[in-house]
């Protein structure tokens, strides 16, 4: 909205100063502060109309230090992080843009699939919440509408570097031309290799010489797939106070850093990475959902004022996934994510082991002293503030060495 009104303005009235709001960076650096304020000032009201509503965690008690004292506390607190993100990306970034209008869809598609389940639990009782099936259902459902776009969309084209001799590419100053026309493509990109560069439509070639008409099927299969299976990582994670939040800031800045880039056609040729056009502006919205996870952070570490519940974690993951896929570093998301890979590893191996080892010797068994793995240090007697700081040093490790992938090839 405040860029379509600085626009009209600098263009009839020469305003001075409303220039700036061309600028990617102006408005990321504007969203972020705006996000920030709106969910620290308003989120210590929005965890008072909770408490007042009696809107608080059902704790089972799983023999965990602390487990106790955490019941009641309000959660949904995931309304914070929407809120702060959603009214900073709705005045300052493009809204005919189609990677934002796919942001917005994704943040109020799994925001409410997380407040269906946080409202059963809470008002209605259902320790259970929403039945897995519905939610798998819901999150199948924004893939295929992410994915169908994705691919059919004319706005969502990439532009390749062209093959050219050393000589042209020294006398060539304008980066540019050193790319192809914008065009539509699966092609996805592929860590640590030079020639990184993957294209989908090659999974169904066996079809014969029109394969790429079916091109479309395994992409949004793919995009269904990861954006389930990150959605439920962050939703596991969510288990102690500030653990949650903070590994997803330290993702999503790191997406900050692929999406400025390859929205950026300098740094883009500079660092050989595909260019995407359009896909900086998602560089605002990643920087206002920031600004809300650290606001929420705020009331969120340890003794928590607020849960973020089903309506932050579901939402948290399914917009990680969507900017992984969109800037075509989808494959990056077993190292960038690696806490959500290891938490959700840790859950499938438990539960399999047990299941094996019940049917094979009567009796179940465990490799852990619970799943998630975060549980698990808890029962080891480990606080969970120290817990939650070591999972965030592994978190900013695991982002460094993606960021080296951009030259590490």
């Amino acid at each position: 909205m405040l860029y379509n009104l600085f626009e009209y303005l600098e263009q009839h009235y020469n305003l001075t100063g409303a220039g700036l709001f061309r600028y990617i960076t102006f408005r990321s650096a504007l969203a972020f502060v705006l996000a920030l304020f709106i969910s620290t000032y308003y989120g210590k009201r929005i965890i008072n109309k909770l408490r007042k509503m009696q809107i608080g965690e059902t704790v089972r008690d799983l023999g965990l230090d602390g487990q106790k004292e955490k019941t009641g506390t309000p959660t949904m607190g995931g309304i914070i992080i929407i809120i702060g993100t959603l009214i900073p990306v709705l005045l300052l970034t493009q809204l005919d843009n189609v990677y934002i209008i796919l942001l917005i869809i994704t943040t109020l598609w799994m925001g409410t699939i997380g407040f269906i389940d946080d409202y059963l639990k809470i008002h209605k009782k259902n320790k259970d919440g929403l039945k897995g099936r519905f939610k798998i259902v819901g999150q199948v459902g924004l893939g295929l509408v992410v994915g169908l776009v994705l691919y059919f969309n004319p706005n969502v084209t990439i532009k390749e570097e062209k093959v050219s001799n050393q000589i042209e590419i020294t006398q060539n100053t304008n980066p540019a031309q050193h790319f192809g026309e914008a065009k539509k493509s699966t092609k996805t990109t592929i860590p640590f290799f030079k020639n990184n560069e993957f294209d989908y439509a090659s999974l169904v070639s066996w079809i014969g010489d029109d394969y790429r008409k079916y091109a479309w099927l395994p992409f949004v299969l793919i995009v269904i797939f990861i954006i389930t299976a990150v959605s439920n990582g962050a939703n596991l994670t969510d288990g102690i106070d500030g653990l949650a939040a903070g590994t997803s800031m330290i993702i999503v800045a790191t997406l900050a850093v692929f999406a400025w880039v390859s929205g950026n056609l300098v740094f883009a040729n500079y660092l050989n990475v595909m260019f995407i056009p359009n896909s900086g502006e998602m560089t605002i919205f990643i920087s206002a959902f920031i600004g809300g996870l650290i606001g929420f952070l705020w009331y969120n570490t340890f003794p928590a004022q607020v849960f973020m519940g089903d309506t932050g974690s579901l939402t948290i993951g399914g917009i990680i996934a969507v900017i992984a896929i969109a800037v075509r570093k989808e494959m990056l998301i077993p190292i960038l994510a690696g806490i959500f890979l290891i938490e959700v590893t840790s859950v499938m191996l438990q539960v399999s082991y047990f299941k094996y080892t019940r049917k094979k010797y009567g009796e179940g068994k465990r490799i852990f002293l619970m799943s998630p793995l975060h549980h698990h240090y808890q029962k080891k007697g480990i606080h969970e503030s120290k817990i939650v700081v070591r999972f965030w040093i592994i978190g900013i490790m695991l982002a460094v060495l993606t960021i080296v992938t951009l030259k590490v090839r």
